[in-house]
């Protein structure tokens, strides 16, 4: 099978975002007498990047920031602004990680039934806004392995900030509260996952909202598949806030390494 493939090269205000990025995992860190396992980098891992539907999200240039990272650490990327890698099944099993950023559009019963029966045998994905989790809107069976599905982001581009729940996952560990200039995606969500970050609405766009908190980032299991999922990403600018790459990055760490590690407690929904 040919997809339609294009390669990128990273741009130097990419490369000047990766390099001022102080944040960075470390594989082990010792606490009391134990130590905690601490995420693996990518060096060796298979990753299918696919990218496109609604431009809006900046697909084309997600790949020029993400792509060459992975790279850098040692990942096997190939890109493909297509979902027809995801039909072939000789393909998707022989990768270790999706990376997807796809709004809207459609998907077909091949493609959906390949994706989803890739990431229940072991498979990882991982992505970010309505890439993941604003995808294929008719396809619900996509929907229950992401854990979520965007339905409003009241007032558009605003200013609000976001929390971390949970300072102990190595996703979010060392991180504090941040702000953000962007979406605050209002969700749909699966309590049946681990939630790290969240955001608390106000009144402002939406007065029945008023107080409600809604998950920003989280994990979660689908089958043998890790599953891991941020709202921050709007268009690329907003990964230059230091905090929302950084989580971006740990989180696809983590999805990879479905095939190589045990599966860990994920359960911790915060509602």
């Amino acid at each position: 099978m040919i997809y339609n493939r294009r390669k990128f090269l990273s741009s130097s205000v990419v490369a000047a975002m990766g390099a001022s990025l102080g944040l960075q995992a470390r594989d082990h860190q010792k606490r009391g007498s134990g130590i905690i396992r601490k995420l693996p980098l990518l060096k060796g891992r298979k990753v299918l990047y696919t990218y496109g539907g609604w431009d809006g999200h900046e697909p084309e240039q997600s790949v020029g920031l993400f792509k060459p990272w992975m790279e850098s650490e040692g990942a096997i990327v190939e890109a493909f602004n297509s979902l027809d890698p995801y039909a072939d099944k000789n393909y998707m099993s022989g990768i270790d990680l999706v990376v997807q950023i796809f709004t809207m559009a459609e998907i077909s019963k091949e493609q959906e039934k390949g994706l989803l029966d890739a990431v229940k045998s072991g498979v990882g994905i991982a992505g970010w806004h309505g890439g993941l989790c604003d995808s294929f809107r008719q396809n619900v069976s996509y929907q229950f392995m992401t854990g979520g599905q965007w339905v409003a982001h009241p007032g558009g581009v605003i200013d609000y900030s976001v929390q971390i729940v949970d300072h102990e996952d190595p996703v979010t560990k060392g991180l504090n509260e941040f702000n953000m200039h962007s979406e605050q995606y209002y969700l749909h969500v699966d309590p049946n996952m681990k939630v790290l970050a969240t955001t608390t609405f106000n009144d402002d766009h939406a007065d029945w909202i008023d107080g409600c908190t809604m998950p920003v980032v989280w994990k979660k299991m689908h089958g043998k598949g890790r599953v891991f999922y941020t709202s921050l990403g709007h268009v690329m600018k907003d990964f230059e806030v230091p905090e929302a790459l950084e989580i971006m990055k740990r989180g696809i760490r983590w999805a990879s390494a479905s095939k190589y590690e045990k599966p860990e407690p994920w359960k911790n929904p915060v509602y």
